[in-house]
Formats: structure tokens, sequence, C-alpha cells
């Protein structure tokens, strides 16, 4: 380790010693000579690489770890904002990024296409504090809940995810099923391809929610005849499309006990049959995600929320202190929480985007009808029996 590396650890472990002290994060005891001693954490570690810098420390036993929380403002004013505060009741690390992240992050197609070739069903997230494209694939991590206030970047959000796919899937490849009860979000959609249904009223979704659970049945048979385990690896004349099914503000269909139903029951079994979830709502609550569907939903996006209270139920403790200056910003919770700066897809070129895709003589699924249009096939109502073999 050369003189240079050295002192530039001695620095920064002089300027966490200043930040304990002046957030008032320390013990204190009083002398026998009426002197005070302070307590501090104890600094284990400090690594550096060229992206960031890894400070680990120790709380003293006897200190409320609430500090940290509290007085998180200090880190900040003496770091920087591009930092990560990560731990629990004594062990902490601290991570001070070099680059911060970017305050807005155009869409662009064809810089994303080359991260998604070896994907089945890429899902778009953002770009993290060392100017890395995080994408993961639904195959693998198959269910996702948005959240966020209006404003905080959710809409754009769902709107280059569904067109990223749009452009990386065929119609016959991908078929999309989509949710809107705001009769806000979607309509950029209607007359796509891919697009099944744009469901705006309840009645629709019923419907919809239907239909897809008869097709996760077929390809539960399917499965089964064939010996698979999950729809890749079906014969070829047996493959099936993708199912992505994106709902905004389910808020609006979870107080209907069968709707719930069968949603928890999606996102449960829709895995290994090739359909995927993603849903959203403004301000989450226990009511709205109970701890059921919520451990289904893998992967968790949190834009600015209203509070802790919030954040902390979607799993994204620290989205309520995201800037109203910074939209796009979130905290995606996959393995670890990682903040990252969404790609803003404008309406205006969403639409130019999609405008190759749209069939002028499509018709939606299911607005409009008494059953879904499958050939004047009427898909009989699900039971759970239908679903869970097991149940008797």
């Amino acid at each position: 380790m050369n003189f240079k590396t050295t002192w530039a650890k001695l620095k920064t472990r002089k300027k966490l010693i200043d930040c304990f002290k002046s957030g008032g994060i320390h013990l204190t005891y009083e002398m026998s000579d009426k002197t005070k001693r302070l307590i501090l954490p104890k600094i284990h570690s400090v690594d550096s690489t060229d992206n960031s810098t890894t400070i680990i420390f120790s709380l003293p036993n006897g200190l409320d770890p609430k500090l940290l929380q509290k007085h998180f403002y200090v880190f900040q004013q003496h770091f920087g904002k591009s930092i990560e505060l990560e731990g629990e009741y004594k062990k902490y690390v601290l991570t001070i990024h070099h680059t911060s992240l970017t305050k807005s992050l155009k869409y662009n197609y064809e810089a994303l296409s080359p991260l998604l070739s070896d994907l089945d069903v890429p899902i778009v997230c953002g770009k993290d504090s060392n100017g890395n494209i995080m994408v993961y694939d639904a195959i693998t991590e198959p269910n996702c809940l948005i959240s966020g206030e209006p404003g905080a970047g959710k809409s754009t959000q769902l709107r280059s995810i569904l067109t990223t796919l749009i452009k990386y899937k065929s119609p016959d490849n991908l078929h999309i099923y989509l949710g809107d009860l705001k009769m806000s979000e979607f309509f950029l959609f209607k007359g796509i391809q891919h697009v099944k249904s744009v469901c705006i009223y309840p009645q629709d979704m019923a419907r919809m929610l239907d239909h897809i659970h008869a097709e996760m049945k077929r390809r539960g048979e399917l499965l089964n005849k064939h010996e698979a385990t999950h729809v890749n690896n079906l014969p070829a004349f047996a493959k099936v499309p993708y199912i992505v099914l994106a709902i905004d503000e389910i808020v609006m269909i979870m107080d209907d006990k069968e709707m719930k139903k069968q949603l928890v029951q999606l996102v449960a079994l829709g895995r290994a049959l090739g359909i995927y979830c993603i849903l959203s709502l403004q301000r989450p609550s226990h009511d709205i995600l109970d701890t059921k569907i919520r451990g289904l939903l893998t992967v968790r996006m949190g834009f600015r929320t209203t509070d802790l209270s919030n954040s902390r139920i979607i799993g994204t403790p620290g989205s309520e202190k995201i800037s109203r200056e910074t939209p796009g910003r979130f905290l995606i919770k996959r393995d670890e929480l990682t903040e990252l700066q969404a790609p803003y897809l404008t309406e205006s070129k969403a639409r130019e985007i999609l405008a190759e895709y749209k069939d002028e003589g499509w018709t939606d699924m299911f607005v409009g009808s008494n059953s879904p249009k499958m050939g004047g096939i009427k898909i009989e109502q699900l039971t759970e029996e239908d679903v869970f073999n097991d149940v008797k």
C-alpha cells in the first residue's frame, strides 16, 4: 500500500469520526474528574476502488441504531448524496460512490439492445451510480411490484418496460394483457399486435383474469403431458408464448375477493408456465399488500413514497427520502437494495416507437363483450380446485 492510498484512508476515517461526533452517534460517559468520554462506533476497515469507497463499522453496545437513520443527513453532509448505508442492530456498511447518479436518463433501445440478447423476458430497470444499466430476466425473477407517488416516475417506468418487451419479442412469442382502471396509463398500447386487451373496467378485468387462469390450467396440463418443468422445455410443436400481465393501481381490484384470489394464484404459479406479473400502485398499505402477495413479488421498485411506513411495506426503505427534484429515481430490491435512475420515455417518443407495431384490424379481446373472443368459446370461471390439484 503506497503513501497516497494510506493517507486517503486516514482522511476517510477522520471524516467518518467527525460525522459520528457531529451527528451525536456515540455514547457519552462522565469520568470521575467530571470530563466526558465519547464511545464512538468502531471502524473495522476502509477499502477503495475506482468507483467507490466501502467502510465497515460497528456500534458500541447500548447505542440506538435508529440514530443512524435519524441523522443520515449528517453522512450526506460529510460524504455527499451518493452514499448507501446498510446493516442492522450493530454492524453497518457505508458505501461512498465516487460518481453520482445521473439526474436523467433518456430511453434508448439501441443502447439497451446488447444487454438483452441472452434474456428471454428482459425487464429494463435503470442506470446505477457506476454507470451500469440493470436488466433482469422475468424467467428467473417473475413478478414485480412498482410503487411511487404521482410524478415520481412510476408511469414512465411501466411505459419503458412494456415498450422494450414489444420491440424485443415478436407478437407470436409474447402476449401482453393490461389492466388500467385509472384509465390514464396504457392507452398508448391499444392496437399493438402483442397486446390482447387493455381493460379499464372491473367487469372486463374479471373476464381477462378468467381467461389467463384457463390458459394457466392448459399450460399446466401441457407440462404434465410432456413431463416438462418449464414452458421453455416443451417440444417445438407445443411451444406457447410468454404472457405478461401488467395492472396499474391494483388497489382498485383488491377489494374484490375473487379477483384478488386469482391474482395471488397467478403470481404464485405463473413462473414455470411463462406467465409473469407487473403490478403497480401509488400508496401501498398492509390491507392492499398482505404478506401472502408481498412474498411472491420478488422484485420491488420503490419510487418516491410518502413516508417510511410506505417504503417498508414495499421493501425499499429509503425511497421516502428521494427528492422531488429527481423524478425517475428509485430503489430496487432484488438480492440487495440498489439506487437507480429509470430511463425516461416520453409519450410522444413511445407513440413513435410503437407505431410500427400497430395493427389496423386490432380488436380488444375482452372489452365490451360478455365473454372473451376466442372463436365463440366461453371461458368458464376457474375454481381453486382447477388451479391447485391438491385441494379437495
